[in-house]
This record gives structure tokens, C-alpha cells and sequence, in this order.
């Protein structure tokens, strides 16, 4: 793993992921793509509940490096990435400072919320270079934006600004000042970390294979069963009853 891939720090139930390629937008190379595959795994056997994915410097993310792109890198590598992202266990926070360009754009639908600043904007400009988009960032452009926002973006190559991105769903958050966007990721990552760990994790699975047209019955009245006979279930009963703040400790 080289000194500028994707950094993961943990802290208790807080992972915080960080692109550290500013220098170059942090554009994800196969060795970051790799980095981020392996950062996946390390996550979904961890404590973390929730991911908390940023970026240094001015820009968020530059899409796939293009000089691995031109010289017929492993495309296939970045599918693998966004996909192991998309299917982390914890919830995933991705704060935008900055651009996304390109491929980017999956990294941010991947997550489960956008909270970006001002400054945020987009761009998906594979129409202009001749390139054909892999179909998982497809199926997310529609099935997290709607199709006829995923033309606009796709087929268009047209971009937006931080309100419209919060406008088509790109940001799941209004757009706050840049002064305020730490404030208001760390907002909402305390406030995930104080709910039910057992609940969010199954309730994301399944709110997102319905997304995709999809829904495993039998997987999920499992995951019903096993909140209802779980500690974390008579904690919560119990911290209502007592008017106090739940503790939940994920089983």
C-alpha cells in the first residue's frame, strides 16, 4: 500500500476514511482501488457502525486516475470498489469539501448519506471522452437519482452545482457554508451512533435491495426476529419507559 492511499483510522464505533491524494485531486489509482477493496473488508469485521469518508485538499475526488485508464488499467477494479462500498455493514457518511468528477460521482452514491458544502459541484463527463460507464454506477445513477436526472448527468454530461446536487439527490443534505461542514457530518454521525446497531445494519440491507427491485423475505424477517429477542430491543423499551437516552451495544 503506498504513503498517499486511502487512510482508515478507527475509533471505537467510528471509522474514518480519508482519500489522500490532493496533489492530485485524489484521483483513485488500482493501488487506492485496492487499498479501499481491503479497507472494506477490514470494516465489515470491525466495530465501526459507522464510516465517516472524506477527503484532503481542495477537490473530493477526480474520478479514476487517467493514467491508469489510458494505459488499460483494471476498470473492473473500480466496479469491485464502489461495489464493496456499497455493501459495507456500517452506516457511510461522505462529507464533499470540493469536485467529484467522473467515476467519483459512484463513490458518493455507494454511501448511505452526502453531506457536502457550497463548493461542492459535479461532474460525469464519460460522454465526452468516448467511455462507456460500468453497470453498477448505472443502476445507482437510477435507482438513487431517478432515471431522468441520470440522463441529465449521463448522456447530457451535464453538472451541477452543490444545490443541485442536493436538488437530484446527489447530497442527501441541504448545502451548508464550508465553515459549517464538519459540524454538520459530526451531527449526524453522533446522532447515528447512538441508534441501534443491529436495526440500521439490516434495515440498510433491505432498504437498499428494494432500491434495486429486490427484497429477500426469508433474510428478512431474520433480521425482524432477531432484533425483536435481542438486549439492544429491551434497551430501547427500557430507556422509553424510563425517559433516558438508549445504550445499545449491537446485540
Amino acid at each position: 500500500m503506498t504513503a498517499s492511499a486511502p487512510l482508515l483510522e478507527m475509533d471505537g464505533h467510528l471509522a474514518t476514511l480519508t482519500l489522500n491524494r490532493p496533489e492530485q485531486g485524489n484521483r483513485l489509482s488500482d493501488d487506492d482501488l485496492d487499498a479501499l477493496i481491503s479497507h472494506c473488508a477490514t470494516l465489515d469485521d470491525s466495530a465501526a457502525r459507522v464510516v465517516h469518508i472524506r477527503a484532503l485538499g481542495r477537490h473530493f475526488c477526480a474520478g479514476y486516475d487517467f493514467a491508469d485508464l489510458a494505459s488499460g488499467g483494471r476498470g473492473e477494479r473500480f466496479e469491485a470498489a464502489m461495489e464493496a462500498l456499497a455493501r459495507l455493514r456500517p452506516i457511510t457518511l461522505a462529507e464533499v469539501q470540493g469536485g467529484v468528477f467522473g467515476g467519483a460521482s459512484d463513490l458518493l452514491l455507494a454511501c448511505d448519506f452526502r453531506v457536502g458544502s457550497q463548493a461542492a459541484r459535479v461532474s460525469m463527463p464519460a460522454a465526452r471522452i468516448g467511455l462507456h460507464l460500468y453497470g453498477g454506477i448505472l443502476r445507482r445513477y437510477v435507482t438513487r437519482l431517478g432515471l431522468n436526472a441520470a440522463k441529465r448527468m449521463i448522456l447530457n454530461a451535464e453538472p451541477l452545482d452543490a444545490e443541485q446536487m442536493f436538488q437530484v439527490g446527489l447530497l442527501t443534505h441541504a448545502p451548508c457554508a464550508e465553515a459549517e461542514l464538519e459540524a454538520r457530518s459530526r451531527a449526524i454521525i453522533d446522532n447515528l451512533l447512538t441508534l441501534a446497531p443491529l436495526a440500521l445494519e439490516g434495515m440498510k440491507r433491505h432498504l437498499n435491495s428494494i432500491a434495486e427491485g429486490g427484497l429477500d423475505r426469508a433474510l428478512l424477517q431474520r433480521d425482524i426476529d432477531g432484533c425483536v429477542v435481542s438486549r439492544d430491543f429491551q434497551e430501547g423499551l427500557h430507556a422509553i419507559n424510563e425517559k433516558r437516552q438508549a445504550v445499545f451495544e449491537g446485540c
